[in-house]
């Protein structure tokens, strides 16, 4: 188990489910970080001080130990270590591993040792605002935040306020006003995005930025967001974890893990009409969320429906589509993004030497959508998303435009995002990487009377999209490439 910052190694012979075990406390060059690990020798396990929940003495009068080869000591003392353990599909649980002590000073060595690590991780959370959507996706967001979420906080001594109404963006800004912690909404996309506008807002204001100003420079907030998945799709939780569960999510805000990710500005007429931070869509994916919009009352099934419903409707639309394309992001459409991804980290730094140099490129045509994406827009339904290798903080869009073409081809294009293949590759797909250093981005002119979509329905037709590098932080760190299950229990 990793370690941040002993002065010297701990090394001990401790008891580990009825086996010797040699455990090491090894320091990171004496410096906090998460290079440095507690392993124990039988398990050939090790998990970074980053990934330790917490740390407690066990009651060994409350534990059976007459069969445990410990029944040789004369007084056993024990402490239990609660840490993060990899499972599949980049899910992680919840484990604890009690170690016993022949000495109570030997006990109680490790366990203030331990704590005092825990103590100097400053990234990880005291105090959450938690915000419970009660009717998002099947009605259980309150039954999964007892059950799965408040167990982990707890052991983790956060507290919380908790807010469980239906509420809207001013009833954000107002709670957020009142208190200066970081935010945790437990809900859908839908939830997440009026925290997102109301946190923006308020960050706005606070910094005296005009946010109807299509080119104002936006003030980044120093606050997180953590994202507990109750929703009916999960997209923005699926794109940064790998996952919608739960646990996982929660475990992620309690190490206080830190991921930086691009926002969208959407303005008609100088007015801001939403941040949007995963799909704007136009044209296919607009017509099926306004249609479903009016038969929530048949749950998710709604979303299959109105699908079909626009799928043999085949409409397109006839327009207009100006963008700049990214000068400074080394990005590719078949980027694998890892963990700690090189193009995000140098586009923050990019976009100061970005020339000023706006040459706008103008695509014209009959369209079946238009999609621009900050994230992959992966869900359970679709692993890969509508564009796999967009990078969440690169600041730029990608930009998706789907021509006129038979109900076939485009049926063809559906289909590819349900599985694990190339989605850039045939000539269904027009899509370029779009974006600067927070300028406009795409300039939309369609002829007809119809509305965008990000995860709310924007009513209308013309409208104005900017991309904002790295403008929030969510308690995320990037989806782990191929990670292993841990062995240890």
């Amino acid at each position: 188990m990793g370690a941040t910052g002993a002065a010297e190694p701990l090394h001990s012979v401790l008891w580990v489910k009825q086996q010797r075990c040699a455990v090491s406390l090894e320091p990171a060059g004496g410096r906090p970080g998460p290079g440095a690990g507690l392993c124990a020798a039988v398990y050939a396990c090790s998990v970074p001080v980053s990934e330790i929940i917490a740390v407690e003495e066990t009651d060994v009068h409350g534990k059976h130990h007459s069969s445990g080869k410990w029944q040789k000591m004369e007084k056993p003392y024990a402490f239990t270590v609660h840490c993060v353990k990899r499972a599949r599909r980049h899910r992680w649980k919840w484990a604890q591993v009690t170690f016993w002590c022949p000495e109570e000073q030997l006990c109680h060595l490790w366990l203030q040792t331990l704590r005092e690590m825990l103590e100097k991780l400053t990234s990880r959370p005291k105090q959450l605002l938690v915000f419970i959507n009660p009717f998002g996706g099947k009605g259980q967001g309150k039954r999964i935040y007892e059950r799965k979420v408040a167990p982990l906080f707890t052991l983790a001594s956060i507290t919380t306020d908790i807010i469980g109404n239906k509420f809207y963006v001013n009833y954000v800004e107002v709670s957020l006003r009142m208190i200066q912690v970081y935010i945790v909404c437990v809900g859908g996309d839908g939830m997440f995005s009026e925290v997102l506008h109301g946190l923006i807002g308020r960050t706005q204001r606070s910094a005296g930025v005009d946010q109807n100003h299509p080119r104002a420079v936006l003030v980044p907030s120093s606050l997180r967001i953590g994202i507990i998945p109750a929703g009916s799709t999960d997209c923005v939780c699926y794109s940064t974890v790998g996952t919608s569960d739960a646990e996982t999510s929660a475990l992620h805000i309690v190490v206080g893990d830190s991921l930086a990710m691009d926002v969208s500005s959407v303005h008609h007429n100088s007015t801001l009409l939403r941040y949007s931070v995963s799909l704007l869509g136009y044209g296919f994916y607009g017509d099926i969320i306004k249609d479903s919009e009016k038969k929530r009352w048949l749950g998710l099934a709604r979303y299959d429906f109105s699908g079909l419903k626009t799928f043999l409707s085949h409409h397109c639309y006839e327009g207009t589509v100006s963008f700049l394309p990214a000068q400074h992001t080394v990005g590719s459409p078949r980027d694998r993004k890892p963990l700690h991804c090189f193009v995000c980290f140098s586009s923050l730094y990019g976009l100061e030497a970005a020339e000023d140099v706006e040459e706008w490129q103008v695509v014209s045509g009959k369209f079946l959508a238009i999609n621009a994406t900050n994230m992959s827009c992966a869900c359970r339904r679709s692993p890969r998303g509508l564009s796999p290798a967009a990078h969440l903080g690169d600041g730029s869009s990608d930009l998706i435009l789907i021509r006129k073409c038979s109900r076939f081809n485009f049926l063809r294009f559906l289909i590819r995002h349900t599985n694990q293949q190339d989605q850039v590759s045939g000539v269904l797909l027009h899509g370029t990487s779009t974006g600067d250093d927070g300028r406009l981005v795409s300039r939309p002119t369609p002829v007809c009377n119809e509305s965008w979509v990000d995860t709310w329905g924007l009513h209308v037709a013309a409208c104005l999209c900017r991309v904002h590098c790295q403008l929030v932080r969510l308690f995320a760190r990037g989806i782990e490439e191929n990670p292993k299950p841990d062995s240890h229990s």
